[in-house]
């Protein structure tokens, strides 16, 4: 710089060139950036469209790729269309063949038609002399026809009288064994036979779930112990696959003799979860134990039953019989009426003049089909005790005893029928019966019971593991089943006494076991080991009950004391014999 210059303009005016400068710099940083960013925008537009048409690209390929298939299948379906077509076409010449051959052959079919219509009707001018002699032979016919209906009438009464003499005896020509009958029943293995082991070890040898009640044939049952085999004999054994309507058709031969003026009982025997209830009632799955019109294949004794004794009844004449019902337990060795608006209240067993049992204070209340007994059974369901053990969760603390009573209106038919009897086989005597017939305006009437017990199970208190209210009830059980057990084996050994009084029970059913009643006890038994002891007991009852004797059976006869009430139709108490 030269000397004597004024050095701080000369700084000033270069500071504002350098801010010039600098200005002008960032205006071009600012509009580099500027365009760097719409270089970027243009960049990501430019990649948007790269992609868009990558993806037209590759759909345009997926076209290609699906008309590539559709010309193929279109050139398939050309091909076979093609084959039809030609197939088509040689059918089509088989059928013109055909159509133009058809003529002739069915000249030859009116020419055959016609040499068998001149050897038919030949056959006919023949045979026409003969129709005198068929006539005739018609005639013979219809007589033979007449007489045989007369003979089947004859053979059916007579196969009445047969049938109450066979239910006193053995299948197969054994030996009299009086009139108790004693089926067994093996239920299937269940879950819960597992006890406290995995489900996977059920029936599995060794296991608690052990299969040892075995079924050998239609009359045994083994059971297989630790030492040896034993081996029980019954007149029917069902095994673990048979169905309720096998059971059924068993029982129902005797609900004959029921409207042939015999008292009949059949009770469920057996410990608890062995399948009783199942046997007498239905399925647990269906808690009204399927009370429906029409017949269900998990239905029990009781329904099945019922429902055949109405179709009996309606092949008699009309208003000749009428059904009573009434359904009790024995609870904690009470008498209890299920039907009852008090089901608390106690009732007395009582002993009448002629030394028949009543229980004059149970209802009974008419019925006139099976929707209208099974209601009143299912009511009393509903107040029947039940409890969940150890054992069953369904588990019966109560004896059940469903009764219907039958009463017949039939003078004609047992004037005649009872006369012909033997004294012996009768209530009364004969010259009793023509008497009571002949003195009286009223009409006599004649009254049968049909007894359905489903019995409480016995069970081991330890195995049960019940407690409490629970405890007494099991205790009550297996008193009143002990005591039913020492009265067949009374009964069997001829003894002078007979402790029908030790227990309710078996005083409610002193009728029923020791009586006129032709009795059938069903017992049920379950296959698996941890029941063994139970199951060996409940089949040696049976044993004890086919001793019994107790000699033939006897109708129940029109009383003096049994006239036919008013049409009443409230519910009234129970005055029929037990």
């Amino acid at each position: 710089m030269p000397l004597g210059l004024d050095k701080t303009k000369f700084l000033a005016n270069k500071a504002r060139e350098l801010e010039v400068q600098s200005r002008r710099k960032d205006e071009r940083i600012t509009l580099l950036e500027t365009e760097n960013a719409m270089l970027h925008l243009k960049l990501a537009q430019l990649r948007g469209e790269v992609t868009i048409a990558k993806k037209e690209t590759s759909e345009f390929y997926s076209d290609l790729e699906i008309s590539d298939k559709f010309k193929s299948y279109v050139i398939e379906k050309t091909n076979k269309l093609r084959k039809d077509a030609l197939n088509l076409k040689q059918e089509l010449v088989k059928l013109k063949t055909f159509v133009e051959e058809m003529p002739k052959q069915f000249a030859q079919y009116f020419n055959r038609a016609g040499t068998i219509f001149q050897h038919q009707t030949a056959a006919f001018e023949s045979r026409s002399g003969n129709i005198t002699a068929l006539a005739d032979e018609v005639a013979q016919l219809k007589n033979s026809l007449k007489e045989i209906t007369e003979r089947h009438a004859l053979e059916k009464k007579r196969r009445q009288e047969l049938h109450n003499t066979l239910m006193a005896c053995c299948e197969n020509g054994r030996e009299l064994r009086g009139n108790i009958r004693v089926h067994g029943r093996i239920r299937p293995l269940m879950e819960f036979d597992v006890e406290n082991e995995d489900i996977t070890s059920l029936g599995k040898p060794g296991s608690r779930s052990e299969v040892v009640v075995h079924y050998v044939d239609d009359e045994n049952i083994c059971v297989r112990t630790n030492k040896h085999n034993k081996v029980f004999e019954y007149e029917r054994v069902y095994n673990s696959t048979e169905k309720q309507e096998a059971i059924f058709d068993e029982v129902q031969p005797m609900l004959t003799s029921l409207l042939d003026g015999y008292n009949v009982s059949i009770m469920a025997y057996g410990q608890t979860g062995s399948g009783k209830t199942h046997t007498m009632l239905g399925s647990h799955r269906n808690d009204d134990y399927n009370p429906s019109h029409d017949p269900h294949p998990d239905e029990g004794v009781i329904p099945r039953a019922t429902r055949e004794l109405f179709r009996l009844i309606e092949e008699k004449p009309v208003g000749t019989h009428s059904l009573e019902v009434s359904v009790v337990e024995v609870y904690n060795n009470d008498i209890k009426d299920l039907l009852s608006r008090d089901p608390n209240a106690k009732h007395d067993v009582v002993t009448g003049g002629d030394g028949q049992l009543s229980i004059p204070t149970v209802t009974s209340k008419p019925v006139d089909n099976v929707d209208s007994v099974m209601t009143l059974v299912q009511l009393g369901l509903k107040t029947r005790k039940e409890s969940v053990t150890l054992v069953h969760e369904h588990s019966s603390r109560s004896h059940l005893i469903v009764t219907l009573t039958v009463t017949t209106k039939a003078p004609s038919f047992f004037a005649k029928s009872f006369a012909a009897e033997p004294e012996g086989n009768t209530s009364i005597s004969k010259k009793g019966v023509v008497s009571n017939l002949q003195t009286t305006n009223q009409q006599p009437v004649v009254r049968t019971k049909l007894q359905l017990v489903d019995l409480a199970g016995s069970e081991c208190v330890g195995m049960s593991g019940v407690k409490g209210a629970a405890l007494r009830e099991a205790s009550n059980i297996n008193k009143s089943l002990s005591a039913l057990a020492d009265v067949l084996g009374a009964l069997a050994e001829h003894r002078t006494h007979v402790p029908y009084r030790n227990s309710r029970l078996t005083h409610f059913l002193q009728d029923s076991i020791g009586g006129d009643a032709k009795l059938l006890i069903l017992l049920c038994v379950s296959p698996a080991q941890r029941y063994i002891t139970e199951s060996l007991q409940c089949l040696g009852f049976g044993q004890r009950a086919r001793q019994v004797q107790r000699g033939p059976t006897k109708r129940r006869l029109p009383s003096s004391a049994e006239k036919v009430a008013p049409e009443n139709t409230q519910s009234r108490p129970n005055s029929a014999t037990r």
